[in-house]
C-alpha cells in the first residue's frame, strides 16, 4: 500500500513538474510574407532555432512564413494588437504609421547594397528606430529585400518614356507611388497576396520587385518583359510588439536580438550571393530581359529628382536632409 502511494506521489509530482515547466515557457508567434523559399523564410528559421538553443526551450518561436496568417497589411495590424509576436516584411508596410521610413525609399537613393546597409546600420537605422518605439513596435533588424526591377506586358522599358501611362503595382508607400507618377505610369498601391491574379487577368500591366520575390512568386508566369531599373532598394525589417517584447526577462529579451542579429546577417550574405542567380533564372524561364543603359537610368533619375523636396511637406526636412547627406557614396 505504502509503495502504491508512493508511485502516485512520484506521478503526481512529475505532473505537476510538467505543468510548471509548461507554464514557464512562453510562445513567440512570427509571421512572414515571404514564400518558404525565399531567404526571409529561411532566416525566420536561423532566428527560431537560435532563440530556442539560447533559452534552453524556454522561449518557442511558431514561424508562419508564406502569408499563413494573412497579407502584410493583416500582419502589421496583428503585431500592433499583440496577436503575434513579430512579423517579417517589407519596411512600405510601415510608413503609413512612421513617414520617416519613406526617405529611405527614394529613388536611386543608393548605389549599392553596401551603401544602403551603411545607411541602415547607423545613425538613420538607429532614428527609424525610435520612431517606430514610438508607435508602440521594436524593430529588430533590418535585412535585403533589394533593388526593385520593372516587369511588365505591354512594352519593353529601356527609358523613362517607356513607363508613360503603365498601370504598375506598387507598395502602400507614398515615395513610390509618387515616384512612378512622375515617370508617367498609372501606379495603383495593392497587397502582394493579391498581384499574381491581378496580372494573371490583365487588372494591370506590369508591377515592380527585386528579383527574387519576380522569382519565388513566379511572377514570370504572367509578365514578358523585365528590366533591370533598380529604382528603388528596398528593406524588409522584422518588427516585434513593443509590449510583448517588454514583457520578456532582460535575458530573454537578449537572447531574441542576439538570434535576430545572427539572422540577418546570414540573410544579407545569402541574398546577395542569390540575385543575379534569380535574374538569371528568369530570362531562362522566357522572360525578356532588357539592362538600362547609363543615359537612360540617369533620365529616370532625372525624371524623379522633385520626389524628396515633395516629401518635405510630410515628413521633418532634417530627416530628409540626413538621409540624402549619408546615402552618398
Amino acid at each position: 500500500m505504502a509503495k502504491n502511494f508512493l508511485i502516485s506521489g512520484l506521478a503526481a509530482g512529475a505532473i505537476l513538474l510538467g505543468s510548471v515547466a509548461a507554464q514557464a515557457q512562453t510562445t513567440l508567434r512570427v509571421a512572414g510574407n515571404f514564400p518558404v523559399e525565399h531567404t526571409a523564410s529561411g532566416a525566420m528559421e536561423i532566428f527560431k532555432e537560435r532563440v530556442e538553443e539560447l533559452t534552453g526551450g524556454e522561449l518557442v518561436v511558431q514561424n508562419f512564413p508564406a502569408m499563413q496568417l494573412g497579407g502584410a497589411n493583416e500582419n502589421v495590424d496583428q503585431v500592433r494588437s499583440g496577436a503575434i509576436f513579430a512579423v517579417f516584411t517589407s519596411i512600405a508596410y510601415f510608413t503609413r504609421t512612421v513617414p520617416e521610413l519613406e526617405a529611405v525609399s527614394l529613388p536611386f537613393l543608393f548605389e549599392s547594397r553596401d551603401k544602403a546597409f551603411e545607411v541602415m546600420d547607423g545613425p538613420v537605422g538607429t532614428l527609424m528606430d525610435e520612431k517606430l518605439l514610438e508607435e508602440g513596435f521594436v524593430n529588430l533588424g533590418y535585412m535585403e529585400l533589394g533593388f526593385r526591377h520593372a516587369t511588365n506586358n505591354v512594352r519593353p522599358i529601356t527609358s523613362a518614356e517607356d513607363f508613360a501611362g503603365l498601370r504598375i503595382r506598387l507598395q502602400p508607400n507614398e515615395v513610390h507611388l509618387d515616384t512612378f507618377r512622375a515617370l508617367g505610369a498609372n501606379p495603383q498601391a495593392m497587397d502582394v497576396s493579391e498581384l499574381y491574379s491581378a496580372l494573371q487577368q490583365g487588372v494591370l500591366d506590369g508591377q515592380e520587385n527585386p528579383y527574387n520575390i519576380i522569382s519565388t512568386r513566379r511572377f514570370n508566369e504572367v509578365q514578358t518583359y523585365l528590366s533591370d531599373t533598380g529604382h528603388f532598394f528596398d528593406f524588409i525589417n522584422v518588427v516585434a510588439n513593443r509590449d510583448a517584447f517588454g514583457r520578456l526577462s532582460p535575458e530573454h529579451q537578449e537572447a531574441v536580438r542576439t538570434a535576430m542579429r545572427e539572422a540577418v546577417e546570414w540573410q544579407r550574405k545569402e541574398a546577395a550571393a542569390l540575385d543575379l542567380k534569380f535574374r538569371d533564372e528568369l530570362i531562362a524561364a522566357g522572360m525578356e530581359f532588357h539592362a538600362i543603359t547609363p543615359e537612360a537610368r540617369a533620365g529616370m533619375r532625372e525624371a524623379t529628382m522633385g520626389i524628396a523636396e515633395a516629401l518635405k511637406s510630410r515628413v521633418d526636412p532634417a530627416v530628409i536632409d540626413m538621409v540624402l547627406a549619408e546615402s552618398v557614396e
